[in-house]
């Protein structure tokens, strides 16, 4: 006879494991990453933002808040206070004028690779100790991040 609560209790050990593990890898790479960078870091929300702007050139404010799950009112203001300090622009859509497109600056873009280099060159450097192995884990475990973290984030809509 089969338990049944053995896969709820192995789902529960895993959301446990990932709720733990995620943050402090996210934290060590950002203590990482702001020990070498020679910029100030702008705040988390910020930096979310611009991060998305990196990946979606062109993107409204309507559609960071969306992918970002954060209120429109805070996106904006957001992109003010990036504005005014020169890491953001607005364009305004050509057909409709109440549209902006945001677009980082040319700072904003060299930072943002500088910041995706020293992650990268970090996590290279960290994956060297790794056993084969959990390398091969690591590759097939990263669709199945991408995967959870889509149904989180669509379900937070």
């Amino acid at each position: 006879m089969s338990d049944t609560r053995a896969p709820e209790q192995r789902i529960a050990r895993v959301a446990s494991e990932l709720a733990a593990c995620l943050p402090a890898l996210h934290r060590a790479l950002e203590r990482r990453v702001g020990s070498e960078y020679p910029h100030p870091k702008p705040p988390e929300g910020q930096l979310a933002l611009l991060r998305f702007v990196a990946r979606h050139e062109g993107a409204t404010v309507g559609e960071a808040a969306t992918a970002l799950l954060m209120k429109p009112n805070n996106v904006s203001a957001l992109v003010s206070q990036l504005t005014e300090r020169g890491e953001l622009e607005r364009r305004q859509d050509g057909a409709d004028k109440r549209v902006a497109h945001l677009h980082l600056t040319e700072s904003s873009r060299q930072r943002i690779a500088e910041v995706r280099a020293l992650e990268e060159s970090h996590l290279g450097r960290a994956m060297l100790s790794l056993t084969d192995g959990e390398m091969d884990a690591l590759g097939s475990a990263l669709g199945a991040l991408k995967a959870l973290t889509h149904h989180l984030h669509s379900a937070a809509r």
